[in-house]
């Protein structure tokens, strides 16, 4: 690492309910992190689906990097993460034909299986490793065949690969977020043309594949004059995928770790050299997608505090106003699995009202409904903390690994309740923290690439030095772990 002083980079972190733009400041024992504009994501139910607002997004992040560019620091870099699967269209003259769809939307109901007469399900995962999600890039398109809008296409650009587009007017498709799509090959690093064929999609639609690090091009003079910064500004290539960018900030030095990204979602799995590509992982469901320096985040997507942000939702909705620490603090004190619930049933995956579908779920399924909001979250929170122990437990099997400590990281770490349930459901200490990891994580490929930091070792070194953790150590005894098993048991069948 240069012993200069520390340099500052724009981290744009678009999540699922918001998008901010970061300052990172890296330097010889120098991480941190400065929020210069947070915005809202906010998705628009159209008459033809669930969209997202591309444009309102997009000038967030141009606002964000103005205030960026007004900071003490020089910029040296910009670097943009997002979700995953979602992307737009642009049609021969480069212009977006009509706003993403949300991955939430209905249209991929049922298109799964019409994908798979053409590739078996079998065939496809043996290809891509990936997770069966019915959302996935693959999908969409399948479910998109036949429009107007596919056949005007000519260019498809993920999230972050169409704001990088519209920063630097380069074309290019970042490899973490490329392997999420159900097309990108994971043994070969590219994109699979067998699959394209066979599905009778046009490779021509795909651009070409960039890695974490690499440069992206420099800002438009448009964009330059927009956001006062500087004509030369680079583009640079993070691990887009969000989990990616968390991942490189696990502050791990016991190589035997499993990490749990949580957020939204939850992803808990491994960091493996290689995918696991057998038929009992596929029948487990568990995806291999791409991380930084060609590692593979073996991993399975688990609803995560999607139910718990539904559940809030729905009942500010109905004028029950609850302060989040205060319900989470009412469920520690409720009955320990008195309901729990499979939280990657497809019932929860729409957006509605989560509180009835939990009642619901647990009706069917022989369990006393939740009565009050505390009971809810206590089985919202003790039902992820199974699907963590499930998860975990699963990989560290299908990948021949063991594991001693599992590290959560994102804003799910601030949950604590979470934490310590899920260290006594694997048996295993947590270590929660850092909450910003995917902005780290993005901010430190940055700097890699800048010269400022070295290899993932070390990045992640750097991370466990400056940032704030917390660890939960489990309750082992016999009849705890005898309690999660039965509640395993109820919730999986």
């Amino acid at each position: 690492m240069s012993a200069s002083a520390p340099s500052a980079f724009a981290a744009v972190d678009l999540g699922a309910s918001s998008g901010r733009v970061v300052v990172g400041r890296v330097g010889a024992g120098t991480l941190d992190l400065t929020e210069v504009h947070r915005f809202p994501n906010t998705p628009v139910r159209l008459p033809g689906g669930l969209h997202w607002d591309i444009l309102a997004l997009y000038r967030g992040v141009l606002e964000g990097l103005r205030g960026a560019a007004a900071g003490p620091d020089p910029i040296a870099s910009i670097g943009i993460d997002t979700w995953a699967v979602d992307y737009g269209l642009l049609d021969a003259d480069g212009r977006l034909l009509g706003n993403p769809y949300h991955y939430r939307d209905a249209r991929t109901d049922g298109v799964a299986e019409r994908v798979w007469e053409r590739v078996p399900a079998a065939e496809l995962y043996a290809v891509t490793g990936l997770q069966h999600l019915p959302f996935n890039t693959v999908y969409q398109l399948a479910a998109a065949r036949d429009t107007a809008q596919l056949a005007a296409a000519r260019t498809l650009l993920l999230v972050p690969d169409l704001l990088t587009h519209w920063l630097t007017g380069s074309v290019g498709a970042e490899a973490t977020n490329a392997s999420t799509t159900g097309l990108y090959d994971a043994v070969a690093g590219t994109w699979s043309r067998e699959l394209l064929d066979r599905l009778e999609l046009p490779a021509a639609l795909l651009p070409p594949i960039r890695r974490p690090g690499d440069p992206a091009g420099t800002l438009l003079p448009q964009v330059a004059a927009e956001t006062g910064l500087p004509e030369s500004t680079p583009v640079t290539a993070v691990g887009s995928h969000d989990t990616a960018s968390a991942v490189v900030a696990v502050p791990a030095t016991d190589p035997d770790f499993a990490y749990i990204s949580c957020g939204t979602w939850s992803l808990a799995g491994l960091e493996l050299s290689a995918p696991v590509l057998t038929e009992e992982s596929r029948a487990a469901n568990f995806t291999n997608e791409l991380g930084v320096d060609g590692t593979i985040r073996y991993l399975r997507n688990v609803m995560g505090l999607w139910l718990l942000q539904e559940s809030l939702r729905t009942w500010a909705a109905r004028g029950e106003q609850h302060d989040l620490p205060e319900l989470l603090a009412a469920a520690e004190e409720a009955e320990p699995f008195r309901s729990v619930v499979d939280p990657d049933d497809p019932v929860f995956l729409k957006p509605g009202d989560m509180p009835a579908r939990i009642a619901d779920w647990c009706r069917e399924h022989g369990q006393p409904v939740p009565e009050t909001a505390p009971q809810v979250v206590r089985c919202v929170v003790e039902s992820l903390a199974l699907a963590h122990r499930r998860t975990i437990r699963e990989a560290a099997r299908l990948a021949g690994r063991k594991v001693s400590v599992v590290h959560v990281v994102g804003g799910g770490s601030r949950n604590a309740l979470l934490c310590r349930l899920t260290a006594d459901a694997c048996g295993l200490p947590v270590v929660a923290g850092p909450v910003e990891a995917t902005a780290l994580g993005n901010v430190l490929v940055q700097a890699r690439a800048a010269g400022v930091v070295g290899d993932l070792a070390a990045m992640r070194a750097l991370v466990a030095a400056t940032q704030p953790t917390t660890r939960h150590e489990p309750s082992v005894d016999p009849a705890t772990e005898a309690a999660w098993a039965r509640a395993e048991a109820r919730a999986f069948g």
